[in-house]
């Protein structure tokens, strides 16, 4: 089975002169950088056919140029730019998610380093607590922020009263808010006033309106999950970088970022 895939992947790069004269890195190389593996094991990975450069299987000896070309591993995308940086920061309560504020409140960018510049992997509002990513990945920001993609967030609520089994229902089948119906999100009632909610959008407080909506305002709102990620270990005001293995696993989580051509324009499926 190996030489098969080894004759499809030659058959793709029908030119072996294409190989040698092509700028970039060896591909194993950029693969290894990413946090694949060694360079024994992504050099498997390229004979296993499981990476593609510019839509085509790649073989040994394939260069790459994070520039100008495409990178798929395992029929998903993956951006291979130098410079990519991504911290996880419990962002704490009374902090706003942009990068600036006309009245001068603190921003999440006060907590991560300044260079290079990065922005918060969508947002938590002033007084939600809990995890954020941030980066300079735009991939990987669309990723995980267009509801398409479906990536889970995790949230603990705690609310005033005590909600029914009724309210539970309604929260867990979908609840009609101002701009329209929510996705059905998971729910399990932790306490008599703390609950736990995973949802997949990402709309404008939307976990605050859910909860008014059935009659219990939230006191206290903490993410505490963002696809594959958790970290119990982070005090408020603290950040971390994300190890290549997490940012592997949320791209998978993720699924690749699907494009198509319409009136001229790229946008996403």
């Amino acid at each position: 089975m190996e030489d098969d895939l080894e004759q499809s992947a030659s058959q793709s790069w029908s030119n072996p002169l294409e190989l040698e004269l092509k700028d970039g890195e060896r591909l194993q190389k950029v693969l290894a950088r990413l946090g694949y593996g060694s360079r024994r094991v992504t050099e498997d990975m390229i004979v296993a056919g499981r990476v593609k450069v510019n839509g085509r299987v790649a073989i040994l000896g394939t260069r790459f140029d994070a520039e100008s070309d495409q990178l798929e591993v395992d029929a998903k995308a993956v951006n291979p730019q130098p410079g990519l940086v991504y911290y996880l920061l419990n962002k704490p309560a009374a902090v706003i998610s942009s990068a600036s504020d006309p009245v001068g409140r603190t921003s999440v960018l006060e907590f991560v380093p300044s260079e290079p510049r990065v922005f918060s992997v969508g947002r938590l509002d002033y007084m939600t607590e809990g995890l954020l990513i941030l980066t300079n990945d735009g991939d990987l920001a669309q990723q995980l922020t267009h509801p398409s993609f479906g990536v889970d967030k995790e949230y603990l609520a705690h609310v005033n009263g005590s909600p029914s089994r009724g309210a539970l229902a309604v929260l867990r089948s979908g609840v009609m808010l101002d701009d329209g119906m929510t996705a059905p999100a998971k729910v399990s009632l932790l306490s008599s006033s703390v609950l736990r909610i995973t949802i997949h959008e990402g709309r404008n407080r939307q976990i605050r309106r859910m909860l008014d909506a059935v009659g219990h305002s939230v006191i206290r709102l903490v993410r505490v999950r963002i696809g594959t990620l958790t970290d119990s270990r982070l005090e408020p005001g603290q950040y971390r970088e994300l190890t290549s293995d997490e940012v592997i696993a949320l791209r998978s989580v993720a699924g690749p970022v699907r494009k198509k051509t319409r009136g001229g324009k790229r946008v996403l499926e």
